[in-house]
């Protein structure tokens, strides 16, 4: 082999300059044909370290080792080093984090977007209006721009924005009032609006419009608005004024690639579930189609003011009870439990310092070393139960009224409030309501609606502990058919809504409730309430049917025996009447 040819190969490059001849004389087509072969690895290291070998060594090398021997598998290749790992390591921005997995929030696909986006707008409306004492108009309009992009508008009567959070609460995630207040409120998490603002423009392009006015005889504030994923900030695309009808309120533009459908899941069903739950509210709806709905309001009083209330001591978790003791302004530890958590007198507060070993006048950064034994003697301390004033549910004449005002005609209509319980450490209520016949589908399973503070609940329906509990309940009690784990077979609609000031989502889209001991039981013993009346009622129109059917025996069968009678007696036709008549008043006072 021409010596070229030879040193283009690796290994011949490594050698020391005395050796090339040698490896080379041993003739090159040789050497390569044996390169995986143990021996010549050693020999061929051994002359690159310049060790000064003969050809005859490199042969006898190759000849000591047949080509057949296993291949000595090689070292695999260092990839990165740490420095060029950490090199690529950054912050990773909330947004950033809900842009690729935004079905998290429930953007999982085009008709659930659509449904998603009005869903958190609308719900940010009513709240604003509820908190500053304002019956609810809210306006929804869904205009097609094309069969895959629609523009979407929400418009309220509420107090409007203040200029300078305007661009936070709509370019900004995890931006808003609502997270650290313990009060039952529709949102939580300071997600929604953004995360359906920031869907719009990462499928069209376009930003949010948004127009709010906070007090009459003053212009609105007009603004486009992006959200710079990296940074999780704002990025203004347009500030001015302009003038506006609305003496206060907001309207909010978005534009995202969806699609529009009817039936289940559909934009009709939510705005419908949402104006039961909310019969002081008015909706109104423009569909795409260029149908116009209105849910007219069926009371005019609003719900009572959710009040807020501290953290109560069986809901904390270590981590936070040692933010907290690191965090207060409390002088003593004492002092800390009475003034930190609700329903925690100074009685109290000294049995759980006495069950930890704790020095109730410490200072509570002196005590956070002894945290985890005030945490486990917390729950060996009976504390009252914290107060329901945050907890305000929607009450049995208003549900009924609700489902009365989408289902008119039902023979029974029913609802339930029951008795405020805790789940850790939060309050919650537990209402229930069903509207049976008026023409519902006999032999299909029940029309289950699922509510949370006041919001519908419309997806992940198996998931949840409302229809867990439902499916667990015995409606065969209650004069139900119900197949083995399923829904009642029944004419009915059956609506569940849980109040709390701050319901247990199952994932940050809010479309299902994690399954509590304590939230399962409640409700289960809500059904059983509505359930009763259920099985009353039925009992009561079987008795009529009965009744009816011996009636129509009674008319059927007595004018044969009044003539038979005459025949027997001679009677005339007069006393064959008068005889008739008797028979049925006897027969009557009988049954009665």
């Amino acid at each position: 082999m021409p010596a070229p040819a030879a040193e283009k190969h690796p290994w011949f490059r490594r050698l020391a300059p005395q050796n090339r001849q040698a490896a080379l004389s041993c003739g090159y087509d040789i050497v390569t044909s044996h390169l995986d072969t143990p021996p010549l690895v050693t020999t061929l290291r051994r002359m690159s370290e310049s060790e000064i070998l003969q050809p005859s060594t490199v042969t006898s090398h190759l000849s000591a080792s047949p080509t057949s021997s296993a291949p000595v598998p090689p070292r695999p290749a260092r990839r990165a080093t740490a420095k060029e790992m950490a090199s690529k390591q950054r912050d990773i921005s909330v947004s950033e984090f809900f842009t690729k997995n935004r079905h998290l929030l429930g953007f999982d696909n085009p008709s659930k977007a659509l449904l998603t986006t009005i869903k958190e707008a609308v719900d940010n409306s009513l709240d604003a209006c509820e908190e500053a004492g304002l019956l609810p108009e809210v306006l929804v309009s869904v205009e097609a721009i094309t069969e895959e992009r629609f523009r979407v508008t929400i418009e309220d009567n509420g107090p409007g924005i203040v200029k300078a959070n305007i661009p936070k609460v709509f370019g900004k995630l995890l931006y808003g009032s609502k997270f650290h207040r313990l009060k039952q409120q529709r949102g939580q998490q300071g997600i929604g609006i953004s995360a359906a603002a920031m869907y719009g423009q990462l499928t069209t392009g376009r930003p949010v419009q948004v127009l709010s006015r906070t007090e009459e005889g003053k212009l609105a504030h007009y603004y486009e608005i992006a959200i710079d994923t990296k940074s999780n900030a704002p990025v203004i695309r347009v500030d001015e004024t302009r003038a506006w009808d609305r003496p206060h309120g907001t309207r909010v533009t978005i534009e995202l690639a969806a699609s529009h459908k009817k039936g289940r899941h559909s934009i009709d069903d939510y705005l419908r579930d949402t104006a039961i739950v909310n019969p002081h509210a008015t909706i109104r709806y423009q569909s795409p189609d260029g149908d116009a709905i209105a849910y007219t309001r069926q009371s005019d009083e609003l719900p009572p003011e959710a009040k807020e209330i501290k953290p109560h001591p069986y809901g904390v978790e270590l981590g936070l009870l040692m933010r907290m003791l690191a965090d207060t302004k409390a002088r003593t530890v004492r002092a800390f439990f009475q003034e930190e958590f609700s329903r925690v007198s100074g009685k109290t507060a000294d049995e759980i310092c006495s069950m930890a070993g704790v020095s109730g006048g410490m200072r509570p950064r002196e005590a956070a070393h002894q945290a985890e034994a005030l945490h486990l003697a917390i729950p060996k301390v009976k504390i009252i139960a914290p107060p329901a004033t945050s907890v305000v549910p929607i009450g049995e004449a208003l549900i009924a009224k609700g489902l009365s005002a989408q289902w008119p005609g039902c023979e029974l209509v029913v609802a339930a409030t029951r008795p405020p319980d805790v789940y850790r450490g939060n309050p919650f209520r537990v209402e229930a309501g069903l509207a049976f016949g008026g023409g519902l589908p006999a032999d299909e399973p029940i029309k289950l609606l699922r509510f949370a503070n006041r919001v519908p609940l419309l997806y992940q329906q198996s998931a949840c502990a409302i229809t867990r509990a439902v499916i667990t309940t015995g409606w065969r009690n209650y004069a139900l058919q119900q197949p083995r784990g399923a829904l009642p077979l029944a004419p009915m609609v059956l609506v569940v809504h849980i109040a709390s000031a701050w319901v247990p989502f199952t994932s940050e889209s809010k479309e299902a409730i994690a399954h509590y001991p304590e939230i399962i039981k409640e409700v289960r013993l809500a059904l059983r309430d509505v359930g009763r009346k259920l099985s009353v009622h039925l009992s009561h129109r079987r008795r009529a049917l009965e009744d009816e059917k011996k009636r129509a025996y009674i008319t059927l069968y007595l004018p044969h025996i009044g003539i038979a009678l005459r025949e027997m007696l001679a009677l005339s036709e007069k006393d064959e009447k008068k005889v008739t008549e008797k028979l049925v008043t006897m027969l009557e006072r009988s049954r009665s």
